[in-house]
């Protein structure tokens, strides 16, 4: 069974770092491009970055350009969002969402390219 479970939500405080993990269980998420959404109360599903299948290819969302950083570790089969400099907007409920692709390049901050979802974690920013 194909599983994306993510963890590492929390409330943290303005200005804070939080790390959100994606691991897989039932595949090997080096053959599949990864992106990071995110969803809070009343607006829409938001693409805030995407790690391609190799080569490293990434993107951002400009709302979280310079905060955020999308990486993957291999050996760990799990995906990483490290949240910096966090403010009150960045409050959401945070998903990764995972597609095999063939391209090795395929970056995508799009969520209609996206097949498997986790459940997602909830990231709350208030003083």
């Amino acid at each position: 069974q194909l599983q994306l479970v993510e963890s590492g939500g929390a409330l943290v405080q303005p200005g804070g770092s939080l790390r959100l993990s994606c691991a897989a269980s039932g595949f090997t998420l080096a053959d599949y491009a990864i992106g990071w959404f995110r969803q809070a109360p009343g607006k829409e599903r938001e693409g805030v970055a995407c790690i391609s299948r190799r080569f490293g290819n990434i993107k951002y969302a400009d709302s979280v350009k310079g905060r955020f950083t999308i990486s993957r570790d291999v050996a760990e089969n799990t995906v990483y969002l490290q949240l910096s400099s966090l403010t009150p907007e960045d409050t959401a409920l945070y998903y990764c969402a995972a597609e095999p692709v063939r391209k090795f390049y395929f970056c995508s901050t799009e969520s209609l390219n996206f097949s498997f979802w986790g459940q997602g974690t909830q990231v709350t920013v208030s003083s």
